[in-house]
């Protein structure tokens, strides 16, 4: 009597078939991203352990979880995909079986909560995604009710498999395929709960204006820019009086004005004595090496730079100190392409 279940399939076999259906979806243009045999330990890094530590905290999972392990750990899951809200996957089973696993975006509040607790507690972009935490920062990122982590009632999950439980053995390979992602590349975490991990690092959250006046706007724009500024007005009744306002907008201005200066003479025929400039190509996507050239051809020092496109000094000093094609939210994308078509077309 077979009870209707599927015929068990050699793992040899079903690996041999999923390769192929791999292959075949790759020549059709789908980026296929699998997860690699893990052997005995799925998550070795800070944030893949801190994951499958807090999956294992959810009583509801204990008798589910264990039976995705051994998928991840021999190379079943042929490709996971992680987005915003959204993890799309495929399980190498009797069959090759697609899962969806959905996840609610964390709180507004919550996240800004984190922030307050992680404020003036990470140095830089690279501690962080290594998990070189404090203590402090350590509980407020992975607290297992208002950490970054997702909740059992905030996940769904969906398996095209003929398992009628809610979380079947191959949703929960993809749940510890996730951990698995996250020793790569930890910063998905923070799409998946779409939210910027860089505001951990740039947490500026409710500081007292008269603590921050002087060293924040006074000195640290004074010294960037050589600008002298008079000392801001404090807040009256949620806003600034207009003297100090035209000031903080002039600063904007003349940044702005000299990356414009420098972008004309260096495009003007009678001020180029050697052969046209070449052209920044970004057609393959944004290299660390791409924005510090950028940058250098324009003279622009890291913080004016930054103001040029309306982001942070400590974020373009992050993507100048990376290898390779960077990483980027579509805002940032967006600025820094605005800025490469800008050179290229004057």
């Amino acid at each position: 009597m077979s009870y209707g279940w599927a015929p068990y399939v050699p793992v040899a076999k079903r690996q041999a078939k999923a390769k192929k259906k791999m292959a075949q979806l790759q020549k059709k243009g789908m980026k296929i991203q699998p997860i690699e045999k893990t052997g005995n330990k799925i998550a070795k890094t800070f944030w893949g352990r801190a994951w499958c530590d807090h999956l294992e905290n959810f009583s509801d999972y204990d008798n589910r979880l264990p039976r995705g392990r051994t998928y991840v750990r021999n190379g079943s899951v042929c490709h996971l995909e992680i987005n915003k809200g959204q993890i799309k996957a495929m399980v190498s089973g009797s069959d090759i079986y697609n899962i969806q696993v959905e996840i609610k975006p964390l709180p507004k509040a919550q996240w800004l909560a984190i922030r307050k607790k992680c404020a003036g507690g990470i140095g830089s972009l690279l501690e962080l995604l290594q998990g070189k935490l404090s203590d402090n920062v350590m509980k407020a990122v992975t607290n297992s009710n208002q950490g970054l982590f997702p909740q059992s009632n905030e996940i769904k999950m969906k398996c095209d498999c003929p398992d009628w439980a809610t979380m079947c053995k191959h949703a929960a390979a993809v749940l510890y395929g996730i951990s698995a992602r996250l020793d790569q590349s930890p910063e998905l975490l923070f799409l998946l709960r779409d939210v910027d991990h860089l505001d951990l690092i740039e947490a500026d959250v409710k500081i007292p204006v008269d603590s921050r006046r002087k060293n924040r706007v006074t000195g640290d724009l004074a010294d960037i820019f050589g600008i002298d500024l008079e000392e801001p007005a404090i807040l009256t009744q949620g806003s600034l009086t207009p003297e100090p306002l035209k000031k903080k907008s002039k600063v904007k201005a003349v940044v702005r004005a000299k990356a414009a200066s420098n972008l004309k003479l260096r495009s003007d025929p009678k001020t180029e004595k050697t052969s046209p400039k070449a052209k920044i190509n970004i057609s393959k996507g944004i290299s660390a090496a791409n924005v510090k050239q950028l940058r250098q051809r324009l003279s622009l020092s890291e913080a004016e730079f930054a103001q040029s496109i309306g982001k942070k000094q400590t974020t373009i000093r992050n993507w100048e100190s990376k290898s390779g094609l960077l990483r980027l939210q579509w805002s940032s994308r967006e600025a820094l392409k605005k800025a490469f078509e800008d050179y290229n077309n004057g």
